[in-house]
């Protein structure tokens, strides 16, 4: 049985989600951020050598990353749901998937970080904003006219890209975004969204 190495007000929150779109039987051990830090608990590296999560293990399986705990979710224990069968769409799915991480999320963490630094990070705020700006900006163009990123119908790829909507509303982004606010809006109502949130506690990104 799966097991997701959950830390509290974190990406795996996204993996619970996921599980429970699928209807997937898991477990979760829970992980509390340090109250001082922030940080991920040392016993974390008891379960990958980076600390940090999600991770997720499956047997004798471990494998940490947002994206490839996702693709793997999927392509074993989707029975073809959530995902683009092969073809130009599912390519188009797979980028999402890495977009997320690889590109999205990359200026909403510097952001974060540079918060902390006060005036000091004045010189970078330009183009901090311009890149979240840009990024933000092609994932509501994408939404355009659509409820979800591959059309009608929810996918994992929507599913990854969860918490880029998330940490862009929670940073105020998304008030000239109505597509992304609307999209955001939608997939906190979906029933498998709310139990998830159930059992993985606290959790207040985007809400």
């Amino acid at each position: 049985m799966i097991t997701v190495h959950h830390l509290n007000e974190s990406r795996s929150q996204r993996v619970l989600w996921l599980l429970e779109e699928l209807e997937v039987p898991y477990d979760i051990k829970f992980y509390k951020r340090d109250a001082t830090t922030n940080l991920a608990p040392p016993e974390l590296l008891a379960v990958h050598p980076l600390g940090k999560s999600p991770v997720m293990t499956d047997g004798d399986l471990t494998i940490a990353e947002s994206g490839a705990v996702v693709d793997y979710i999927v392509r074993t224990y989707g029975r073809g749901r959530l995902a683009p069968p092969p073809g130009p769409d599912f390519e188009k799915h797979q980028e999402w998937l890495h977009y997320a991480e690889g590109s999205a999320m990359l200026p909403l963490m510097v952001l974060l970080y540079t918060m902390r630094l006060g005036e000091a990070a004045a010189p970078l705020q330009p183009r901090i904003e311009s890149e979240i700006a840009n990024h933000l900006g092609y994932v509501n163009q994408s939404l355009a006219g659509r409820d979800y990123l591959m059309g009608g119908e929810l996918t994992a790829a929507d599913v990854q890209m969860s918490f880029v909507g998330e940490v862009g509303r929670a940073f105020g982004r998304l008030a000239d975004k109505p597509d992304m606010n609307a999209w955001v809006d939608r997939f906190h109502a979906r029933p498998a969204y709310k139990r998830a949130l159930e059992r993985g506690g606290d959790y207040n990104l985007g809400r």
